[in-house]
């Protein structure tokens, strides 16, 4: 039986380093599994979108097949993340890579009909909010206090970093053959599947069967711990913020890169380095402050690099040259990146265990759906106005908001008790089973006083 929560206690040794993080055994099982999954998963995107092309020859139904992976998400990426906390969290992330090994295969058949052929994508896809949301939950029982700040940092960087070679390489793979394309990422979760299955430590489930309610009901208590209390609701307006305009030059990039012919790079590249840019500039700035600043100096930065995300890309304005473009929306990922991993910090470590799949999938949907939208809005203002307006003006009222929900952070008091009672409850279940950690509901961090925490906040 497993200690329901982690020893949290600061470090005598200061800041965590990446090779303490990466020494840590079920880390790199868990890094190297994601690596993998993320890899064959954008090499899959590049493939399907390729394939159903050529069957086709038609752009919308190429863009539904790349499309249709956030779908999920939108659909009930919440609901399918509870399941997860229903479910040891291993077994969960190992049924999950199996199930997508199996489909891949499926879809890798040759002659298959372009319905047949999203259906099956649809459904592999199903299992990406219970796996995502199990490796989130599992993160904080592997990694605790300044170690699992920078093991989340490495997480999402490694992430970015595999969008880029995923898209490269699907590309290069599609072209020549799909289908070897599908096969290699239909291996991908064969080999992370094995990684998780033999380099994690089982653990129990984090909510008993005695302790189970109806689905949907649990999903709201989800929503209801994420909105209801303080300390997570301000994460999650500074998160969905920072989203709402990060992604703009991304999305944009194709129409930016075609709106002026008279450009010395030719539209295609000009797209590229636009859309490249943020993902490089996320790796950059993950592993830079993770690695440079302490979690003091971090927590310090959290807000004010919050607000210099949009800032940044407020000269947008000015119509700059397309790889002055590129380096705003650089700065911008560079920005997020700095205080992406310790907001999801303080996220994890104030959702008591039983909550943090939920808690997940709240988080996750809220960003899916926050970017399509921010997308979809800022498209269909730039059919009536030029881009660079648009993306310069939404990005002023992004340093706008941002500011306010900056200004409108909690206190430090108000912080250390969210965390102190999110750990009260996960220490309950241990104390009253005589040390040995037992499944059991745990009972909702209150913003009421609790013992004081180390320098986390």
């Amino acid at each position: 039986m497993e200690a329901t929560v982690p020893d949290e206690r600061p470090s005598v040794e200061g800041p965590a380093t990446f090779h303490e993080v990466l020494a840590q055994r079920e880390f790199r099982a868990v890094f190297t599994a994601g690596t993998l999954s993320w890899i064959g998963d954008y090499v899959a995107k590049a493939a399907v979108t390729l394939l159903v092309y050529q069957q086709t020859r038609s752009v919308a139904l190429s863009a539904a097949a790349f499309a249709v992976s956030y779908l999920p998400w939108l659909l009930g990426g919440p609901l399918l993340a509870a399941l997860a906390e229903r479910h040891p969290y291993r077994r969960v992330m190992v049924a999950c890579d199996v199930i997508r090994m199996v489909l891949m295969v499926l879809i890798a058949l040759p002659g298959l009909p372009v319905a047949v052929l999203l259906v099956l994508l649809f459904t592999t896809t199903l299992a990406n909010p219970p796996s995502q949301a199990a490796k989130s939950a599992l993160m904080p029982q592997i990694l605790a206090g300044d170690r699992l700040v920078v093991g989340l940092s490495l997480n999402s960087s490694i992430g970015q970093a595999a969008q880029v070679v995923g898209y490269l390489f699907g590309a290069a793979v599609a072209s020549i053959d799909p289908t070897v394309a599908l096969l290699f990422n239909a291996a991908t979760f064969g080999f992370s599947a094995l990684l998780l299955r033999f380099g994690v430590r089982n653990r129990a489930a984090a909510m008993s069967t005695a302790h189970r309610s109806h689905l949907l009901r649990e999903t709201a208590q989800g929503f209801g711990i994420v909105f209801r209390t303080p300390v997570l609701r301000a994460i999650a307006v500074l998160v969905f913020s920072a989203m709402l305009f990060s992604i703009v030059p991304e999305g944009l990039a194709a129409a930016w890169a075609n709106k002026d012919a008279q450009s010395d790079m030719a539209a295609g590249t000009t797209q590229a380095v636009i859309m490249v840019a943020s993902p490089v500039g996320f790796v950059l700035g993950g592993l830079l402050v993770s690695r440079l600043c302490g979690p003091a100096r971090r927590l310090t930065l959290m807000r004010p690099l919050a607000v210099f995300a949009p800032l940044v890309l407020v000269p947008a304005l000015l119509d700059p040259p397309p790889p002055v473009v590129a380096l705003l929306a650089a700065l911008c990922g560079f920005a997020v990146a700095g205080m992406l991993p310790m907001a999801n910090g303080l996220f994890v470590q104030a959702l008591p265990n039983g909550f943090r799949a939920r808690g997940f999938g709240v988080m996750a949907t809220g960003v899916q759906v926050i970017q399509g939208l921010a997308v979809l809005i800022t498209g269909l203002l730039a059919e009536r106005f030029p881009i660079p307006v648009v993306v310069g003006v939404w990005s002023a009222a992004g340093v706008l908001l941002m500011t306010i929900a900056a200004l409108r952070w909690p206190d430090k008091q108000t912080v250390d008790a969210a965390i102190a009672a999110a750990s009260a409850a996960n220490i309950a279940p241990t104390r009253e089973a005589g040390g040995v950690a037992v499944s059991k509901k745990p009972a909702e961090p209150r913003p009421a006083e609790g013992r004081r925490r180390h320098a986390v906040t």
